[in-house]
């Protein structure tokens, strides 16, 4: 597709589990992971392709699977105990503060890609969007600054 992209800001997705769960070692391994029920985006979704690419790429065996349509739903199933996920952390903010999430580490995480802001390089973009776009490139440094500081200390 002809596109156009603005790269807005890095992306890292991690395995997470609910909060309320313990871990016997610092780092799980794949055995570990072939047991868990995991939940995964919907067909088509960047966060479901870089899980799957994880997944093939440690020729890990998915035994349960779950399908959901929104990192919402895949976040609350993931919260309720239903099982395990490979998510974004920038839409886990309060929940990983507030213990309802736990980043589990494994070898290989975080997934490291970028969030972009994308159109179609035919399209004739309105007089907001086009006001949109500039303010984005313009202040995108501070906006990530001033709200996504915390990733950094993951």
């Amino acid at each position: 597709m002809a596109l156009q992209r603005i790269e807005l800001m890095p992306n890292s997705l991690y395995l997470v589990g609910a909060g309320n769960q313990s871990w016997q070692s610092d780092l799980i391994n794949k055995q570990t992971i072939e047991k868990l029920p995991l939940i995964y985006r919907e067909e088509g979704s960047a966060t479901r392709m870089a899980m799957e690419k994880f997944i093939e790429k440690n020729r890990i065996t998915v035994k349960k699977k779950i399908q959901l349509t929104s990192n919402e739903a895949v976040k609350q199933a993931v919260i309720a105990g239903i099982g395990f996920s490979i998510m974004p952390v920038i839409g886990l903010k309060n929940e990983l503060e507030n213990e309802q999430l736990q980043i589990i580490p494994i070898k290989g995480l975080p997934i490291k890609t970028s969030w972009n802001l994308i159109w179609h390089r035919k399209k004739r973009l309105s007089p907001v969007a086009t006001a949109f776009k500039e303010y984005i490139e313009q202040h995108k440094k501070d906006i990530i600054h001033s709200n996504f500081n915390w990733i950094q200390g993951l």
